[in-house]
This record gives C-alpha cells, structure tokens and sequence, in this order.
C-alpha cells in the first residue's frame, strides 16, 4: 500500500474515531457540568489543572520524541519501547507523587486537595499509553488506538452518569475517569503486546541519551505549561469557583476541538522525520505545505462560525448556568485555530531536531502570558485569561513558521489560506442572514451547522481551493 494511501486510512480512521470520541466527550461534559453547577464544575477545573501541571512536566518530551525514535530503523524497537515506558513510568511516579503534597501549601478548599490526590491516577494510565501510541503511529495503525480512545470514553460517560445518578459528588466524576483511563490502557496494552513484548527495562545508558536528546522538550513543555494552563490556575485564586467553573466549561469545549491538530501531527511526525533523515527536502516541503492547508481548511471555519453560536454552543452543551461563558468561548476559538497551525510547525521543529533553538520562544512568551494574566485576570476575569491565550498562541505560531522557514527552506503558499477565508466569509454570510429565532431552537441550530458547513466547502472547491485529487486522497476506493 502506498504512502498516500496510507497515510489517508489512517487519516479516515482517526477522523471517524475522533468523531465518535468527540461526541462522547462532549456528552460527558454535558452530565457533568449539569450534576456539578457552575461552581462545582470550577472545582473540578482547577483540580484537573493542578495536576496537569505536573503530569505534563513529567512527560519530559517522550510523547513526541517515542515516534520519532522507533521510526529510526537503527534502534532496537523492543529495548527502546520497553526502556521509553518505563522511563516514563518512573517520571510520572515521581511528579505525580509531588501533587498531593505541593496542593496542601495552596489556599484550596478540603474537596479540592481531595481532588488532587485522586487526580494523580487520571494522569498516571494516559501517561503511558502516549509511549504505547508511538508504537501504532509508527506502524500508521491508529484504528486500534482509536478503538481504545471510543471504549474508553464510552465507559467514562457510563460511570459518570452513574456516579451523578447515586450522588457521589466532585470525587465520583474523578473516580468515573480514573476507571475508564485503565480501561483505555488495558485495551492498548493487549493490542502492542501482539507487536511488541513491552516490559520493564532500566537502561541508564539508554535513558541517559533519550533524557540528553529530550531536555530541551521538556523544558518547552513546562513553559507551555505557563500559557497555556496558567490561565485557569491563576483564576482559581483570584475569583470565585463560579467563574472558573463557566471558563472551564468552555476551556474543555475547546480541549474537546483541540485534539484534531494533535491527531494529525501526530500522523505526519514519522513522516516528516523519515523525509528528513533522507535528505528528500523538496518532497518535505511539499507535505508541509499540504498539512499547513489542511489545517488551515479545518480551522478557518470552526473559528468564523462559532462567533455566531457560542452562547447557544456552552448552554447547549454544558446548561442554561454556563451560558455566560459564550464570550470567552468566541475568544478561545480564535486562539485554537491558530494553535492547528502551530501545531504542524512544532512538530516539524522536533522532526528535524531544532528543539533547543525554540527554547527562547517559549520562554519570552511564557514570561509574557504570566505577566499579563496577573494584570488582566483580577481586572477582566476570563475574559481577561482568554485574549491572553490569543496573544500566546499567535505569537509561537509566528515563532514556529520562522524557525520552519529558517531551518528547512521551507516558504508558506497562502493560496489555500485565501480561498478559504473567502469561503468562510460565504458561510458567515449564511449564518448572519439566517433568522435570530432559529437560533433558540437546538434542532435548527444543529441543522444551521450542517448547512453552514457546506456551504464552506462548497465555496471552497468551487474556488479549487480543493480538488478531486485531495477528495480522492482521502476518500480511497481501496485502502
């Protein structure tokens, strides 16, 4: 089979898995937020957030370095799976472990330190499959990766609809995650065994060069961490359990559409680092400028339609008690459409091993999305947090693209970028001239997306911004 084809199976899989994982996701959110309130939901954002921060510095950059080096025909694949998780394995033990007790100096109610704890094992079983998941993008066999992904949230809606059904608070929605987080592992686990005997494996040597090569990843990881999880963090101890509740809301609505960019990133990395350890750059350069378009296809539209409907969106989705937070989801979907981009460009960064290079462009704005959260959030709440996340976001898209532009030659076609805004004006048209009553009504508004979509990519390949040949791409007779 192909590349092309390939790469487009796997491309058609994760798509429908995403789908389906999506709307699970989003049906999660909708019980929880329900059962929780506004200011339960706040709680629980800001117990998922502290640990976050030490689960992603934990991660020391092996998420997006473990594709990257079993795809290097010179390692063992065995030695340098079983080394890469129980390398992670130990990092997560350890900073896990350092966020029940660093949660106990906060000025956090009882709930929320109990929240803390039990948030340690949510992170834990994640953690590892990440490593897992490596070893399936390698093969481009990511149907069972998403298999995984649709069980194990099919049975995080079940547990939580019945933890919220028997009233068991805060604490049952984070057991209701623990639980299906080892079920996604199980299923993962049992798949890459049938590939690759995975066990527990200590050589310092080898961890010595993984660790030697991924420092500089980690430390971009933890100053992401500032911008992009600060927000939420500094919130929790400026204002109520309300207002964090109704930006967190929205925070995970956004969470839920981030992860497309991710998906497809995470395809393309092997590819982009097999091209260029071959030294194929014209043909590299042709594959980044396909994944920048379709990212671009992706998120135009998103960001353009839902200034129309956010505000139904977070009530639809979360309740009547989250609409409010319709504004901040207006402003945290233009900040997500840049990141689709970024995304693409980040990854290409650690497929030509640039990593150390982008270390002052996360730092400088790391150091100024701290800066302007402390001023903007006591002042502007999360309206504040949320243009912070526009201005981080553009600002290491633009730092990306330069560095992908200085390092592989590679210069940006913005043929694409323009139809596609012209289309997404198209669909704006559409759903500016649709009656405001059809808006209050969730089947109209459901049916307004729908047309509003193709209408989008009608326009789009009217004005061949795509063609038949990228419909057939990823729509194969035979893959």
């Amino acid at each position: 089979m192909e590349l092309k084809k390939r790469i487009a199976k796997n491309t058609i899989i994760q798509i429908i898995g995403k789908g389906l994982s999506t709307l699970l996701g989003i049906a999660s959110l909708a019980i929880m937020a329900r059962y929780l309130g506004a200011s339960g939901f706040g709680e629980y954002s800001t117990v998922i957030t502290f640990v976050s921060f030490f689960a992603m510095s934990a991660d020391l950059g092996l998420t997006l370095i473990s594709a990257q080096i079993i795809s290097n025909p010179n390692e063992n694949q065995e030695k340098a799976l079983s080394n890469l998780f129980s390398l992670r394995l130990f990092t997560a033990l350890i900073l896990l472990g350092l966020a029940p007790i660093t949660v106990l100096f906060f000025p956090y109610d009882q709930v929320i330190k109990l929240g803390v704890l039990i948030s340690t094992l949510i992170f834990l079983f994640p953690a590892l499959n990440q490593i897992l998941i490596a070893l399936f993008q390698k093969k481009l066999e990511m149907e069972k990766v998403m298999l995984s992904e649709v069980i194990s949230k099919t049975f995080l809606v079940i547990f939580i609809f019945i933890f919220a059904k028997i009233n068991q608070g805060l604490t049952g929605m984070l057991w209701a995650s623990v639980l299906s987080g080892i079920i996604g592992f199980i299923i993962l686990w049992l798949y890459s065994q049938k590939s690759v005997k995975i066990k527990l494996e200590f050589d310092l040597i080898f961890w010595k060069k993984i660790i030697k090569r991924t420092w500089p990843l980690a430390l971009t990881i933890i100053l992401n961490l500032i911008y992009l999880k600060g927000d939420i963090l500094i919130l929790s101890l400026f204002k109520s359990n309300e207002e964090v509740g109704i930006y967190g809301a929205s925070y995970r609505a956004i969470e839920v559409i981030g992860t497309i960019p991710y998906m497809f990133a995470g395809i393309m990395l092997p590819i982009f680092t097999a091209n260029w350890l071959k030294g194929e750059n014209k043909f590299l350069e042709k594959i980044i400028q396909k994944s920048f378009d379709f990212m671009i296809i992706l998120a135009l539209p998103l960001a353009v339609g839902t200034q129309f409907i956010a505000t139904k969106i977070m009530m639809m989705i979360a309740g009547q008690d989250f609409g409010s937070g319709g504004p901040a989801l207006q402003i945290l979907i233009i900040s997500t459409a840049m990141l689709f981009v970024s995304c693409i460009f980040s990854h290409i960064i650690i497929a030509i091993n640039k990593q150390k290079k982008v270390i002052g462009l996360y730092a400088i704005t790391a150091a100024l999305s701290l800066v302007l959260y402390l001023f903007l959030i006591p002042r502007f709440s999360y309206i504040g947090a949320a243009m912070v996340t526009i201005f981080s976001n553009a600002l290491i898209l633009l730092g990306t693209y330069y560095y992908v532009k200085k390092f592989t030659s590679f210069q940006a076609k913005f043929v694409v970028l323009k139809k596609s805004i012209l289309s997404s004006l198209g669909m704006a048209l559409f759903m500016f001239l649709v009656p405001k009553s059809l808006y209050a009504n969730n089947i109209f508004i459901l049916l307004i997306i729908l047309l509003a979509g193709l209408i989008y990519f009608s326009l789009l390949y009217m004005l061949k911004g795509i063609s038949k040949e990228d419909i057939k791409t990823f729509m194969p007779k035979k893959i």
